[in-house]
């Protein structure tokens, strides 16, 4: 029985007891109390702490200005589509503005056909149709589109003389050239 005993003392010696720690710790770091650990954890915590929030509000302020720039675009792009409705619907007008162009110059706009082309003509200019092509204009190649051109010594540069088709724009575009006759200086 001694024998045992005695191995199952050597097999004791071999084991820590609780008491003593697994590993050799540096007296100065086994110095630090459990009050000094907490504090540390607790600083180590509110530095995590307040770099996730520095990293959430970044995140925040991208968002929200993706989100503002989205938003712009959209209303952006909801005024380019409204323009470019308008501008078809009023393309497809220019015929009847050009009988009525027409009937005036004759002295056949009257009566109830009178009023109904001014009714029109006025809606379409709160809408923003600019009506341009009027004789004497300075000749501007964005603008008008000449058909026919002379040269005369009354002129001192290109100049619309007759306009023969009212030239039409929206919301700074030229949807129809003015169709026009240039005299040039001899």
């Amino acid at each position: 029985m001694t024998e045992n005993h005695q191995a199952a003392g050597d097999a004791d010696d071999s084991v820590p007891s609780a008491a003593e720690p697994l590993v050799d710790i540096d007296p100065e770091i086994q110095a630090v109390s459990d009050e000094d650990f907490a504090a540390f954890n607790l600083e180590s915590g509110i530095d995590a702490i307040d770099a996730k929030i520095i990293e959430l509000t970044s995140d925040l302020q991208r968002t929200h200005a993706e989100y503002a720039n989205y938003r712009r675009r959209v209303e952006r792009d909801r005024e380019t589509f409204k323009e470019a409705g308008i501008s078809a619907v009023m393309s497809e007008l220019f015929p009847v503005l050009d009988d009525i162009a027409r009937a005036r110059a004759h002295d056949d706009l009257t009566g109830t056909f009178k009023r109904t082309a001014e009714t029109l003509e006025g809606t379409l200019r709160r809408l923003g149709l600019v009506t341009f092509g009027e004789q004497l204009d300075t000749f501007d190649p964005t603008k008008h589109e000449a058909i026919a051109h002379e040269t005369s010594s009354d002129v001192s540069g290109p100049v619309c003389i007759a306009v023969h088709q009212q030239g039409y724009s929206f919301a700074g575009r030229v949807l129809r050239p003015a169709l026009v006759t240039v005299a040039d200086k001899e």
